[in-house]
């Protein structure tokens, strides 16, 4: 089949003989909307559904709307003969061949640009159903785009790459919107950008199929789930119209609730749907995939959920321990026993990695406002410290920072006024440091006294902390290791320690805030999370369920869902572990075994973060990897830093 597509590639609708090229910086203005400027080379492509041309198929441009979530995507070819409700489109040929013809389509700079194809005939009929996608990328000056085919290939691959990839910004294939463009939110504006390249790091738009590692060589592709979730579109695709049986079952199982809400009316819809909702009605839909489908080789047996998780790895990963994002949706991860700190790129690539600093057995790690990275070395020696670095991993020349009765620190957190607050497992207490005048220049560091303690006791091997908007601090204390004395520290800065227990509160973990101000917390011991309101520190509540199972780190997204990393197989959950919980408004959303169970792609994943396109990463400590769930979330402003001083926790950018 990639052999036909090659000869439909070289025969068929180019017209013109002219292939997709950078264009000209300074081109003549655009008669039909001169606010953009004219196009000067047409965008040139196939549309196949089930690797067979669809003729008679509408295709559509359109650019990720930015401003609010839920709003229409924005339409781009702005002179065409043919105009329907959905906008202006170019017909497919027999091949399945279009053309966008030179001057009649213009973008914005620095706008997302994606295809959208409909309806059509594979040659089983005129069906209305087949929806397709496939992301160009980001405008560039003078209507350019970077890097795209002379032909560019739709069809069900890069329908899944999109639809995954896109997820945190689409309600359906023609609403794709977000990220208000807020100045002061770097991230907003990054991530969308990194949304649109993920699609590419899943499957490329001039053929050959999904990948298997990712373009950088370091991260694993979920090949054959893609290909499986695209043979499960191919079902409705190939044929002759929505009433089929594969249409039926497929958008009957592909609501945008999952079993809920409103049915999708064609199949790039379906596959938005399916990205919003892994975990549900994964059976039926998996029954639409045959050996006989055309993309192979598909699952066997069916998934847990439709999770796309891509694994990364690098030599520099030794006993991976936690994670942060910064601004522009960088991963930053500490290795407790290599004794150093990695940074990827926002779609998984080596950018960095250093062990210089001090960095001697590092744990928690915060970026801050400024862009700086913060770490806590707990190790023996010459531990006991804080390190610093910035954005590109250069040390600040007086880390390691020590005093301060720094001792073993866990977590790391910023607060609201830009301090840097250290929770000390054996010296039952946390600590506090004002930052310098940059990232790489020796500042004022420390409070200049021994560390906050309370005189009641309540600090009990306190593991993590994280700040509220109002400059309070939240402490998990472990009570030496898991016991009903476990709880959960407030700190008032000036006033005090306020404790907070329950008996679902045993052996607290990883500690965040959403943006209600409700305190959570993921314990280890009883596969519970539990929450504590700010504004009314009597109500306590717990949640099970979702696969919990030694809970460990806890992460927050921008429609405050919560999501859990759980470490290992407890006597409480034996068939858990290894997994992903997620949760909205303490309702599980994940199944009874959480996200991508038994698949290989998990081994005691520890920290975790969510970052600002709607990725999940997680930290492998068993397999000294980092693990992205594509499009699981709603996108977060990045730093967290960043959004606690705005008052804008667990929101969407």
């Amino acid at each position: 089949m990639r052999l036909a597509w090659s000869l439909l590639a070289s025969t068929a609708i180019l017209t013109t003989g002219c292939s997709v090229s950078k264009i000209a910086t300074q081109p003549p203005t655009n008669p039909v909307n001169p606010g953009k400027p004219a196009i000067s080379v047409p965008l040139q492509g196939l549309v196949h559904g089930g690797q067979q041309p669809i003729q008679s198929a509408h295709v559509y441009l359109f650019a990720v709307t930015v401003g609010s979530y839920g709003a229409n995507s924005t339409s781009l070819i702005t002179n065409a003969t043919n105009h329907d409700s959905v906008g202006n489109y170019v017909l497919t040929n027999a091949q399945g061949g279009f053309s966008i013809p030179a001057g009649s389509y213009a973008c914005n700079s620095g706008e997302q640009v994606y295809l959208y194809s409909l309806g059509g005939n594979a040659g089983f009929g005129t069906n209305s159903a087949a929806g397709l996608l496939a992301v160009l990328g980001q405008c560039g000056t003078g209507n350019s785009f970077t890097g795209l085919p002379a032909t560019i290939q739709m069809n069900e691959l890069t329908t899944v790459a999109a639809a995954y990839a896109l997820a945190g910004y689409a309600t359906s294939a023609t609403q794709m919107s977000g990220n208000k463009n807020n100045p002061a939110f770097q991230s907003g504006i990054s991530g969308l950008a990194n949304a649109a390249k993920s699609a590419a790091n899943l499957v490329g738009i001039g053929g050959g199929g999904a990948y298997a590692t990712t373009p950088a060589g370091n991260g694993t592709v979920p090949q054959t789930e893609i290909n499986t979730l695209a043979d499960i579109l191919a079902a409705c695709i190939n044929t002759a119209a929505p009433s089929s049986g594969g249409c039926t079952t497929l958008f009957n199982n592909a609501k945008s609730g999952g079993s809920t809400g409103t049915a999708a009316t064609d199949t790039a819809t379906a596959a938005i749907n399916i990205a919003h909702n892994p975990g549900a009605n994964v059976a039926n839909l998996f029954a639409l995939a045959t050996p006989t489908s055309p993309f192979q080789p598909t699952l066997t047996p069916a998934p847990a959920d439709w999770t796309l998780a891509v694994n990364y790895t690098d030599a520099s990963l030794n006993g991976v321990t936690f994670i942060a994002i910064d601004a522009t949706g960088n991963v930053w991860v500490t290795n407790n026993d290599g004794n150093s700190i990695t940074e990827f790129s926002p779609n998984g690539g080596l950018l960095h990695t250093t062990a210089l600093g001090g960095l001697n057995g590092p744990n928690g790690v915060a970026v801050d406002a400024n862009g700086c990275v913060w770490v806590a070395n707990g190790g023996q020696g010459n531990g006991n410290s804080i390190s610093e670095f910035d954005a590109n991993a250069n040390v600040n020349p007086a880390s390691p920072f020590i005093g301060g009765g720094v001792d073993d620190p866990w977590g790391i957190a910023i607060d609201s006024s830009g301090s840097v607050w250290v929770a000390n497992f054996d010296g039952n207490s946390i600590s506090q440091y004002n930052p310098g005048a940059s990232c790489t220049t020796a500042g004022s560091y420390g409070n200049g006294n021994a560390a906050f303690t309370d005189p009641n006791g309540s600090l009990d091997s306190p593991l993590f902390i994280a700040a509220d908007p109002y400059g309070n601090l939240w402490v998990t204390n472990t009570a030496g290791g898991g016991s009903p004395g476990s709880s959960l520290d407030e700190y008032v800065p000036g006033t005090g320690f306020t404790s907070f227990t329950d008996a679902s509160i045993y052996d607290p973990v990883g500690v965040a805030i959403d943006n209600t101000n409700t305190i959570w917390i993921a314990n280890e011991l009883n596969n519970a999370v539990t929450s504590v309101n700010y504004f009314n520190s009597d109500q306590i509540n717990v949640y099970t369920g979702g696969g919990l199972s030694i809970s460990d780190g806890i992460a927050i997204d921008g429609a405050s869902n919560i999501w859990i990393s759980n470490y290992g197989v407890s006597t409480g959950n034996p068939t858990g572990g290894n997994t992903v919980s997620e949760f909205n408004n303490g309702v599980a959303v994940s199944g009874a075994n959480g996200y991508q169970y038994r698949s290989g792609n998990l081994s005691q994943p520890q920290g975790i973060a969510t970052d600002s396109a709607g990725n999940v990463w997680i930290g492998d400590n068993g397999s000294n990897t980092i693990t992205e769930l594509v499009g699981a979330a709603t996108p977060v402003i990045t730093p967290l830093a960043a959004a606690l001083q705005n008052y804008l926790l667990a929101t969407a950018p």
